[in-house]
């Protein structure tokens, strides 16, 4: 992929600094480089953009492997420069890429905190097609940065079967290949002109965005069992809070806020999983 595309679409944007690798082991581990040599001296600089076709080492939450065939997925991380974006909004910047790659994505949405997913017709759990990991790193003389790593499953010719049930692929859904510099165009310009604006500046309306958030959901509304470092929390996910946090309310009426956690969705009548 050799982004020639994606680059003159993006030319005069802040995402005009996009860099592609055919291999890396994680291009979330790559970003704090590239963003010491972009920033210094204390001044805002536009975000970094590192796509590869290939990852050896990409991981998704809880240090979990991710793992696709050379070219088959979306693999990018996103660098930003965060010493000007308030520190009770920066968590939300995840958020932000996620509700960008889910309209990029027709027919995902998100599963909570950071995962794509789309419903399967058959059952109608929700398969994974897509996983985000945003960490906050020391680029050096670039200071604070958050890096958000993405991968999304857009062209996999076959689902490994232990996979069978919890995830797919996008081509694999609509019935034909994608176009990764399409979908990183969508998400990238989506981000550009509709989120980032509200996620990192301390005079925006952040409702807005949260409403947003809120609509692409898959989590609100259903069963849920989160598990904690130090207990499993079974309820109902009644929403979703201006930092990012869940609330799940369990069968005591009890609501408890939750700023971490893997949540698994279950099946209103058994409370078994679900996706």
């Amino acid at each position: 992929m050799s982004l020639d595309r994606a680059k003159a679409a993006l030319a005069g944007t802040r995402f005009a600094d996009v860099r592609w690798v055919a291999e890396t082991g994680s291009t979330n581990a790559d970003l704090p480089a590239l963003l010491a040599e972009a920033g210094g001296g204390g001044q805002p600089f536009p975000p970094v953009v590192l796509v590869a076709d290939d990852q050896r080492a990409g991981r998704g939450r809880l240090d979990r492997t991710w793992e696709s065939a050379p070219g088959s997925s979306l693999l990018l991380s996103v660098g930003f420069g965060v010493e000007d974006v308030p520190a009770e909004r920066r968590t939300l910047l995840a958020a932000a890429v996620g509700v960008a790659a889910a309209d990029a994505l027709e027919g995902t949405r998100i599963k909570w905190p950071n995962d794509l997913v789309i419903d399967d017709p058959a059952s109608g759990a929700s398969l994974k097609v897509g996983g985000i990991l945003a960490e906050l790193v020391d680029a050096g003389p670039a200071g604070a940065c958050v890096v958000v790593g993405l991968g999304l499953n857009l062209n996999w010719d076959a689902l490994p079967s232990d996979l069978d049930g919890i995830a797919t692929s996008m081509n694999l859904v609509l019935g034909g290949a994608v176009d990764r510099e399409v979908v990183l165009v969508d998400l990238l310009v989506g981000l550009e002109e509709r989120w980032l604006p509200l996620v990192t500046s301390a005079g925006a309306d952040i409702g807005e965005f949260v409403e947003a958030y809120r609509a692409r959901s898959a989590t609100l509304g259903g069963r849920v069992r989160v598990e904690l470092p130090d207990a499993v929390l079974v309820g109902t996910a009644v929403d979703i809070e201006p930092n990012g946090a869940l609330v799940v309310e369990d069968d005591q009426r009890v609501r408890r806020s939750i700023d971490t956690g893997d949540v698994i969705h279950l099946r209103p009548d058994t409370d078994t999983s679900f996706g």
